[in-house]
């Protein structure tokens, strides 16, 4: 019964999706089910099938599964869209996990144009976020990211069904299908022509056709869409937004403007004193990395001692860090093993990080009242004392009692909103 309610809530169907979850909250209720009690782990960087989820996870789903396995906090970032985010919020709310909801996008940075950042072979275009949404925005940039999103998309599928005659897909058939709202992505093209011919043709097409699933998709997409291949268009300058322009959309929706990293090796990542202060010249305040791209168990070389640098980098410039693992390729972690001796030291940044985009979120969502806000602002006379208040808060505030800070008065004090929650 656990188990058919669990597959349900990657249904399609929102409806299917609530009340699986609602079944599952019962079943612990009646004591059926025990969850743990939330523990130091974090995974603020979950996409879902919203973009992509190599899983097929739901929001709820990633919720459950998060609060299953006492995750300290959780949270979903898609590509281009915020679709998810009222589910997962109202998910989480229900079955008592601290969360935030983040958006992932690529944009090009001018300062960098001739130097690769983040985006491998592409320079100038760097992976970016928006963290801590505390609602679905409307605005121009959002509805003109997921057009752009989308005609780049139909473009990659005709000039690869040039090159795979008499093969090919279908964009709106066989493509669109596999996520529930039309957001499709690279990997879902992946996965689509992955399943249209048989291993012959793709030893003939790639040279190669590996009996996994996910190798063979990884193969088509790095054979057919990646730099060199017949469906690669090199990006132009108006590929993707500007950082700045990026960076005034998140701000004006509630959020957190956020630098990614991937692993400093790149040219670009090198500069990074130079490439912070450029994102924060525009708005940018915290710092996301993946800890699973950044080390190998029980080797000591150059990604780990860069991601002990960017981790501190960001403590010298209050920047909380967002981290977590994607779960966007078959093979990825749920949740980046903490425990090992390499990511064990950084386990207090993670968690503060996740607290104070957790208590964030809360107030934002609340009464505008969030990290970047005017009221943040006027109550804290330095980044350390916001970043101190913001994490005290995710710590200490449950769930269950986020209702108490709603329609907060504009001129609360910072030992007000905590009498709220005892």
């Amino acid at each position: 019964m656990i188990e058919t309610f669990e597959r349900q809530l990657d249904s399609f169907d929102a409806g299917q999706r609530r009340q699986a979850l609602s079944a599952l909250w019962r079943l612990v209720d009646q004591g059926q089910i025990t969850l743990p009690v939330p523990g130091a782990d974090v995974n603020l960087h979950a996409h879902t099938f919203f973009s992509y989820n190599a899983y097929g996870y739901s929001p709820s789903k990633f919720a459950w599964f998060a609060r299953k396995r006492g995750l300290a906090a959780a949270g979903i970032v898609d590509f281009d869209v915020l679709d998810g985010l009222e589910e997962f919020w109202e998910a989480g709310k229900l079955i008592g996990l601290k969360r935030c909801v983040s958006l992932e996008t690529r944009v090009f940075v001018p300062e960098f144009s001739t130097r690769v950042i983040n985006s491998p072979g592409e320079p100038g275009v760097a992976y970016h976020m928006g963290a801590g949404f505390p609602r679905e925005a409307r605005h121009p940039l959002l509805a003109q990211m997921r057009r752009t999103a989308e005609s780049r998309n139909r473009e990659l599928v005709r000039r690869v069904n040039e090159f795979l005659k008499p093969v090919g897909l279908d964009y709106d058939r066989d493509v669109l299908p596999l996520t529930p709202n039309g957001n499709a992505t690279e990997r879902h093209i992946c996965e689509a022509y992955s399943r249209m011919a048989d291993a012959a043709f793709w030893k003939e097409k790639l040279g190669d056709c590996p009996g996994d699933p996910a190798r063979l998709q990884a193969l088509i997409r790095s054979k057919m869409m990646k730099k060199g291949g017949p469906g690669y268009v090199p990006p132009g300058r108006d590929s993707f937004p500007v950082m700045a322009d990026m960076n005034q959309f998140v701000l004006e929706s509630g959020a957190i403007p956020t630098l990614t990293w991937l692993d400093g090796t790149s040219e670009g990542e090198k500069c990074i004193e130079e490439l912070f202060a450029v994102a924060r010249s525009t708005g940018a305040a915290a710092l996301n990395l993946i800890p699973d791209r950044n080390y190998t168990p029980g080797v000591k070389d150059e990604k780990l001692k860069n991601l002990y640098d960017v981790a501190a980098l960001a403590e010298r410039h209050g920047f909380p860090v967002v981290a977590g693992t994607e779960m966007n390729a078959p093979g990825n972690k749920f949740v980046d093993d903490f425990s090992t001796a390499e990511l064990k030291p950084l386990v207090p940044v993670f968690l503060k990080g996740a607290h104070i985009v957790y208590a964030h979120s809360v107030l934002q969502r609340a009464g505008g009242l969030g990290y970047l806000s005017a009221w943040a602002k006027e109550n804290f006379a330095s980044v350390k004392a916001k970043n101190d208040f913001f994490e005290k808060l995710g710590r200490e505030l449950e769930p269950a009692a986020e209702d108490r800070l709603r329609s907060l008065p504009s001129k609360v004090t910072p030992a007000e909103i905590f009498s709220n929650i005892k």
